[in-house]
């Protein structure tokens, strides 16, 4: 009994740990520009398509650091501790430095640094919930983006009023009091594989996949990348989009924030889902609420409309990932990792395009109406087609 009292705790103790790490990685190092942003608008120091020349800096980042993962042979313990204090080095640069070079590094520099700790965190994360038999956990870990991005919101609005500056440092010096508290629980020994699940990856790599698993990996391949696009302007520009149609209120502070603590409940429930429900029409539902999210900002720019937008756009932020993770797996089983790195490249072209199709679009027309339109069609043909493939995978399996 008491062996099981300590694997739980075990598992509690890695499921918050990660969740904290990936609260700094992704909220903080990666979305802290958010907040930040209409700060540096306002004091003059970039204008509105040099802020989406940064966020796609930092989405290319992502982009580099996620695909460069596969080559990387370092312990995961090291990659994490090692990305959690450039995270928080480069947070302090950003308000430290003042040449649009510079930020331009420090963001993607930035981008590279979540991706690392995200991938290897997760590994790190759920390896040990499968060693204490807690997969159910998982929600846990992958509320942190959430956890971080609320963070950001309220903080970054509060410190930012004595400058962008300050903010960005405070912030910095967030991240280092948050790694210092969980630093030590990535001591704990990484346990070895168990006896023959090394082969499972080979000998389902080998295995000739139909012609139809072909087909839906490409699918969730170019879909998956919609996904990146048509969330991405929403998710960079949403405080600037919000004082644009609120002038003057105090209110659009407070939905970044209020989109990263959808996050929390949308991961937890996502990860409940039961694994015989169909990932496509799952993925297609989640589509259609960061669809309908997206759209509010456009047809109902009132404070109610942008608080259930950021709350519909959020829900689904990270169950989105599951479904898809969930779904490779479907396809290769243990030998998805190719297809995994695939989908995340597609995922990141399309945030690496989303600002440098908007910012330019919304800075010569003074509004993000049209942008916005764009990406929510994006998000709703996606959930269409997912819709389609399933059910005509459907007529051809004939269940």
């Amino acid at each position: 009994m008491s062996g099981i009292r300590q694997g739980r705790r075990g598992a509690w103790r890695a499921a918050l740990a990660c969740m904290v790490t990936l609260a700094v990685a992704m909220g903080l190092g990666r979305f802290a520009f958010t907040p930040m942003l209409p700060i540096m608008l306002h004091e003059g120091k970039l204008q509105l398509e040099a802020g989406g020349v940064l966020a796609s800096l930092n989405y290319l980042g992502y982009f580099l650091g996620a695909v460069s993962c596969a080559a990387i042979g370092i312990k995961a313990k090291t990659m994490v501790r090692g990305g959690l204090a450039a995270t928080a080095v480069l947070l302090v640069g950003m308000g430290v430095l003042h040449s649009f070079t510079s930020w331009g590094i420090l963001r993607a520099a930035a981008g590279v640094m979540s991706a690392w700790v995200f991938v290897f965190a997760s590994g790190w994360g759920l390896r040990r919930l499968a060693e204490t038999n807690s997969p159910a956990l998982a929600g846990v870990i992958y509320t942190g983006p959430g956890i971080g991005i609320a963070m950001t919101g309220l903080l970054g609005g509060a410190l930012g009023r004595w400058g962008s500056e300050t903010g960005w440092i405070g912030l910095g010096l967030l991240a280092v009091v948050l790694v210092a508290a969980i630093w030590r629980v990535f001591d704990d020994g990484e346990l070895p594989v168990a006896a023959g699940s090394a082969a499972t990856p080979a000998a389902a790599a080998g295995t000739p996949a139909s012609a139809s698993a072909r087909s839906d990996a490409v699918w969730l391949v170019a879909l998956y990348g919609l996904a990146g696009f048509g969330y991405i302007i929403t998710a960079t520009f949403l405080p600037v989009i919000a004082r644009q149609a609120l002038p003057g209120s105090p209110w659009p502070d407070f939905f970044w924030p209020l989109f990263g603590l959808a996050i929390i409940p949308g991961a937890l429930i996502g990860a409940r889902a039961p694994l015989h429900w169909d990932n496509r029409l799952l993925l297609a539902a989640a589509y259609a609420l960061q669809a309908l999210g997206v759209l509010l900002s456009v047809a109902w720019p009132t404070i109610a409309g942008f608080a259930l937008g950021s709350l519909l756009l959020g829900m689904p932020f990270t169950a989105i990932t599951l479904f898809a993770m969930r779904d490779a797996r479907r396809l290769r089983g243990n030998a998805a990792a190719g297809l995994i790195g695939y989908a995340t490249a597609s995922y990141g072209v399309g945030q690496i395009i989303g600002p440098l199709f908007a910012a330019p679009l919304a800075q010569r027309t003074g509004s993000f109406q049209l942008p916005l339109l764009v990406a929510a069609a994006a998000l709703a043909l996606g959930a269409a087609l997912f819709a389609l493939v399933w059910s005509k995978s459907r007529r051809i399996t004939g269940n």
